[in-house]
């Protein structure tokens, strides 16, 4: 599990190992049922605080994109249609805040979608 993260973003440490964590599901590189690193050793790996990677599996967890099983580990949940369509929200999130941006410019709707095109 490769996760990159930037120490001086703004965007929390836990929220972007939330995002990593997503990002390599919804491209099929964490498979469902595949085991992934225990808090302990992402904490290790990522040289921070395991309370930080505890915070991020457990908004993944209530998510419902990984899943604790007692004495066994943490898994990717069998569905990984929720991580797809958490993906999508945001990004439909993000594109329409850029769009409210483009209209305080001054574009219309049909502007922006005649530029994109």
């Amino acid at each position: 599990m490769n996760i990159n993260i930037d120490y001086n973003a703004r965007k929390p440490i836990y929220e972007q190992i939330v995002e990593a964590i997503e990002d390599l599901v919804v491209k099929g590189l964490l498979k469902p049922n595949e085991q992934i690193a225990s808090i302990r050793e992402l904490a290790l790996i990522l040289s921070i605080n395991p309370n930080t990677v505890k915070k991020a599996y457990d908004i993944l967890e209530k998510q419902k994109i990984i899943v604790s099983k007692s004495t066994k580990g943490t898994f990717i949940a069998e569905d990984i249609s929720v991580a797809q369509e958490h993906k999508i929200t945001s990004l439909l999130r993000e594109l329409n805040t850029t769009i409210e941006k483009l209209e305080t410019l001054g574009l219309t709707k049909k502007d922006i979608i005649k530029k994109i095109k």
